[in-house]
């Protein structure tokens, strides 16, 4: 039985790890139930409150990305989550739990990125990329959402940043008949090896976030500094709220 959420800022983060969160979806996809899964960093509790109202349907799963996240439950209840959950670890582990290959859908960034990032998916994760859109031209054909599901996808990936993926899989995931839409920010990047991950004992560390900083400072040095200071100020702010507003 799930926990009952964490509410940051208005957020109802959900408390599980990564084995419960494969089981609750497979649970879903046994009940023919789309799953829309949010990785919720700070920087997502900042850039998607306006879309809070649409994040409490049924079929959204937020769970905590990163320090920042343990930051404010600590201050709320005095303990971290009970594991920490992001895309770039969770979505592969996703795929190796699955029965059989999964047919996969890319969505967002460049399209030598997505070249790369499918082919990583299919030989490294053994699973099946039926299509690819890039996250410029691509994203604004008016046939689209026509375009995918002719592909007949079971997950949906859009790596687009915050809140931009978050937006477009709120916009659309009820007109796509996949069942899985994931918003994975740079995953794409990591699979096609434009971006390096941390070394495995700054990830142990809890330290990635600094890595990534050193490595694009004029990128991420204003979510690193004023937008941690505006989601401290939220959770301050809506610390009591638990419907949207």
């Amino acid at each position: 039985m799930n926990k009952k959420p964490i509410f940051v800022a208005g957020f109802p983060v959900q408390e599980t790890t990564p084995d419960l969160l494969v089981a609750q979806i497979k649970l879903r996809l046994a009940d023919a139930k789309k799953s829309v899964l949010f990785f919720a960093n700070t920087n997502l509790i900042v850039k998607c409150r306006p879309l809070l109202e649409k994040m409490l349907h049924d079929d959204v799963i937020i769970v905590n990305d990163g320090v920042g996240m343990d930051i404010a439950s600590g201050l709320m209840r005095g303990k971290k989550f009970d594991a920490n959950l992001n895309g770039t670890d969770f979505t592969p582990y996703f795929f190796t739990q699955s029965a059989k290959p999964l047919r996969v859908f890319l969505l967002g960034g460049k399209n030598e990125v997505l070249d790369r990032a499918a082919y990583h998916l299919v030989k490294r994760l053994g699973q099946i990329v039926v299509g690819t859109c890039d996250g410029y031209e691509g994203i604004q054909k008016a046939d689209l959402i026509d375009t995918i599901n002719a592909t007949e996808p079971d997950v949906v990936l859009v790596a687009m940043g915050n809140p931009k993926q978050e937006q477009w899989i709120l916009d659309h995931y009820q007109q796509i008949d996949a069942k899985v839409f994931s918003g994975v920010g740079a995953l794409f990047d990591f699979w096609a090896g434009d971006k390096p991950r941390a070394p495995a004992w700054v990830q142990k560390i809890r330290m990635e976030w600094f890595y990534r900083l050193c490595i694009e400072p004029k990128r991420l040095i204003k979510r690193y500094t004023i937008d941690i200071v505006i989601f401290l100020m939220c959770c301050f702010r809506f610390r009591n709220r638990r419907l949207p507003g």
